[in-house]
């Protein structure tokens, strides 16, 4: 369950220095060679960007909106969207067997989540966990993150917690290398990493929207970590319905179209359960890694024998 935004705030830092920050009024403040650094608390969340990097503009912070337009979908069209984006087996399997080794190892293990504005399906049981202290951000305030951050200066101590879980965020973010060392940075010594990043999908989220990976260029981003599993989220039959819903959405002209024509293709992504997994490796929507954190790398030359796929 998310922890106390009074409990998280005892925990955050400046993502300038590192120092611990403490709460004046409708701040947080720290001293760094005699002057002080400040950050807003606006309503009850903190914003905890450092604006003198990074892609962002302090003047879009100052009511705290999304920087991209978040759709609700309830009733008939929760139920369409459904059809469209079931939970993916993988996911639902993955987010399981990290819970049991979490529970295995700690009574009540803290996880942080990275980009947790939106939490998707495969996540709600794990959201509701009593047992798991839940510590969450994003770039825009939502009832699920009790701080705004930036992943590539993470507000939070060193060696803070038991695992970290990033899902559909790398691609957005201009330096993943820096934002999963900093992932790697919070995590306690054997502490679990697990994410998610797409493979082929067409652009979304617009402008920021930035990189992707191969399953081995995946697991080599993670090379600070010891490899539990990694593979194939969604398949080639899944990539093909994003392929579906761009081409026509392209050919006329209308976002909405592509998504009406794409619902008649929905099934397309029921054959990823058909199609062997190393051919689903060359031809995948997404990808995702879990791993654990050691004090050394793989070998350059040892991700040309972790490929997986079928050529």
């Amino acid at each position: 369950m998310l922890l106390e935004k009074s409990e998280v705030l005892e925990l955050l830092c400046c993502p300038k220095t590192g120092n611990k920050l403490h709460r004046k009024s409708d701040k947080l403040i720290t001293e760094h060679n005699t002057e002080y650094i400040e950050y807003e608390i606006i309503g009850d969340c903190p914003i905890l960007i450092d604006f003198d990097r990074g892609v962002f503009n302090k003047g879009n912070f100052s009511s705290l909106p999304s920087l991209i337009e978040r759709n609700s979908y309830r009733g008939i069209l929760g139920s369409i969207r459904s059809l469209v984006n079931p939970i993916q087996p993988a996911s639902h399997e993955n987010i399981n067997q990290l819970v049991d080794l979490l529970l295995m190892a700690h009574p009540n293990p803290r996880v942080l989540i990275v980009g947790g504005g939106t939490v998707g399906e495969v996540m709600y049981d794990f959201y509701k966990d009593p047992r798991i202290a839940i510590v969450s951000f994003d770039v825009y305030a939502s009832p699920h993150v009790q701080f705004v951050a930036d992943g590539h200066n993470i507000p939070l101590p060193d060696c803070s917690f038991d695992a970290v879980i990033i899902q559909a965020v790398l691609e957005h973010v201009l330096e993943p290398n820096l934002v999963v060392s900093e992932m790697y940075r919070v995590l306690k010594d054997g502490g679990i990493v697990y994410a998610e990043t797409p493979f082929l999908q067409h652009v979304h989220e617009g402008a920021y929207d930035f990189t992707r990976y191969t399953e081995s260029g995946h697991r080599y981003l993670f090379k600070n970590f010891e490899m539990i599993k990694s593979g194939v989220v969604a398949g080639a039959g899944t990539q093909l319905l994003w392929a579906i819903d761009n081409f026509f959405r392209g050919l006329f002209r209308s976002k909405q179209l592509g998504k009406v024509i794409k619902l008649g293709f929905f099934w397309l992504q029921y054959f990823d359960r058909l199609i062997p997994e190393t051919y689903n490796v060359d031809s995948a929507s997404c990808v995702f890694f879990m791993g654990i954190k050691v004090d050394r790398q793989i070998a350059p030359r040892d991700i040309l024998t972790h490929y997986k796929g079928a050529q």
